[in-house]
């Protein structure tokens, strides 16, 4: 990625910015949940995905699984993506769909840091549960990508999940490992569907990971052991930067994803389509400059002129900087591109006066 102006520590030294944080009172970690060696959930509807419709394809099959209707994925886009060209919904999008558009008794939570054994756990439980995770099949020949995936059961035996994928196709197979692996390029972030009247049983399997502000910090201390197993390893570093965001920590998350986009091999030039971290660290941190070149990167890349957040964050830089007239149309643009966009609508009536 390119940016303006960009710090740069060496992996030790950056160690010493970045404690390890405990949250008074928080819940404290569970003793492990028990499971059966294999589980699938049954009554889950395979949806293909149209174009560039992942997550409402993927959110709409976990609905399935709570009815005997058939699911129209649309319905889920015409209000999470109403550009069909749009080439990312967040999962905080997924999430608000479900808890503010349905109507019924379902609700959905996002939560960072997972591990396979809570992925295990949930889908024991029955508990439908989306990952996000990095996807880079070679036959496509496009390069890395973010993908949802519904996660519908596993076997220990085999050691793989069984997942129900948009693109490729029902029932497929993916490896422990290759999870592990593509999982952490997000945070190893994850969504459950849920009904209310479970609420306080989802939460219980959770443990400490039920408090959404030691999730954050669980999140956190797991990208810091590894970034101290390998500091060249961008995606740790980046989550750590993603955590810290979630702590409200900015300073720091900008250390971090300056770290993320200097070491190794650099971080996929896709990045800033999915996630929007260093946005949010740069702006608190009052590096506007900093967010305008990322947001002018993803105009420049090919595809992240589809993505409301590149014109939202650029307007947030622009009305920062005193550019108010730049900054309204950019929101503007963020707006005409996804009516539903609520925080640029928030900050163009903040700009307003409105």
């Amino acid at each position: 990625m390119r940016a303006a102006q960009v710090r740069f520590f060496g992996g030790l030294a950056l160690m010493a910015l970045l404690p390890a944080l405990v949250i008074p009172g928080a819940a404290q970690a569970q003793e492990p949940v028990s499971y059966p060696p294999a589980y699938s959930l049954f009554g889950v509807e395979h949806i293909y995905q149209d174009w560039n419709n992942c997550g409402p394809a993927t959110l709409s099959m976990a609905l399935t699984y709570y009815t005997d209707a058939t699911i129209d994925q649309h319905i889920a886009a015409n209000w999470l993506k109403p550009n069909y060209e749009d080439k990312n919904v967040s999962p905080w999008q997924m999430a608000a769909y479900v808890n503010t558009q349905l109507g019924g008794n379902l609700r959905a939570i996002v939560r960072q840091g997972g591990d396979l054994n809570l992925l295990k756990t949930l889908i024991a439980n029955n508990f439908p549960v989306l990952i996000e995770e990095g996807y880079n099949p070679p036959e496509l020949n496009q390069g890395w990508m973010g993908h949802y995936l519904m996660m519908s059961g596993y076997d220990d035996a085999a050691g793989q999940f069984i997942t129900q994928d948009s693109y490729e196709g029902p029932n497929l197979p993916y490896s422990y490992d290759h999870i592990n692996e593509f999982w952490r390029n997000f945070n190893r972030l994850y969504l459950v569907v849920y009904p209310v009247e479970r609420e306080a049983e989802l939460m219980a399997l959770l443990g400490s990971d039920a408090d959404e502000r030691q999730n954050w910090v669980n999140a956190l201390e797991e990208a810091r052991a590894e970034a101290v197993a390998n500091p060249q390893d961008p995606f740790a570093w980046f989550n750590m930067g993603t955590s810290f965001v979630g702590l409200e920590m900015y300073g720091e998350a900008a250390v971090a994803f300056d770290q993320a986009r200097n070491v190794g091999e650099g971080l996929p030039w896709r990045m800033m389509w999915y996630q929007f971290g260093p946005f949010e660290a740069y702006m608190a941190t009052g590096r506007y400059q900093d967010v305008i070149d990322l947001a002018r990167a993803n105009l420049d890349d090919g595809g992240g002129q589809y993505v409301e957040e590149t014109y939202y964050y650029a307007g947030l830089a622009r009305a920062a900087l005193g550019e108010t007239e730049r900054a309204i149309s950019n929101l503007d643009g963020a707006i005409s591109f996804n009516p539903n966009f609520t925080p640029a609508r928030e900050a163009k009536a903040e700009l307003q006066g409105s």
